[in-house]
């Protein structure tokens, strides 16, 4: 018979390794299709005023933020705990991309929900590091 305890614990592991995959993939996914285009064309996501203030042209951005993306998710992969919170911190700024250009506010605003989600990851990572480190020093 299992515990509360134990109950709480494996729903919190299986929220965890819920998001944990969807961080993994998504960012991964999106990265790759800066690259290929396959999803939509991002270039039109991308601010004038970003575009003006990075080097080169907007599909050149795109690559970088197609580079970045890919590295983000593999690190929450590698290191949830970490990646989590680059991810949110990634996310905040399209987010301000996306309100800036005026045109795309449902998108903004489902990033919003993705950000709030990748803080969650975050946190819960945050908590089972604590946990087994606890769990070591008993």
């Amino acid at each position: 018979m299992t515990t509360t305890a134990q109950t709480s614990t494996s729903l919190e592991d299986r929220a965890f390794q819920l998001l944990r995959t969807v961080f993994v993939i998504a960012p991964i996914a999106f990265g790759l299709d800066k690259f290929t285009n396959v999803l939509t064309d991002w270039t039109m996501y991308l601010a004038p005023w970003i575009n003006d203030i990075v080097p080169g042209t907007a599909e050149q951005a795109m690559y970088a933020v197609g580079v970045i993306e890919i590295v983000a998710g593999i690190l929450v992969a590698v290191a949830p705990r970490f990646g989590a919170f680059v991810v949110a911190a990634w996310l905040l700024g399209i987010i301000v991309d996306l309100l800036t250009l005026g045109d795309f506010y449902d998108v903004a605003l489902r990033d919003f929900g993705l950000f709030v989600a990748a803080l969650a990851l975050g946190l819960l990572a945050q908590a089972r590091w604590m946990s087994q480190r606890t769990d070591e020093l008993s």
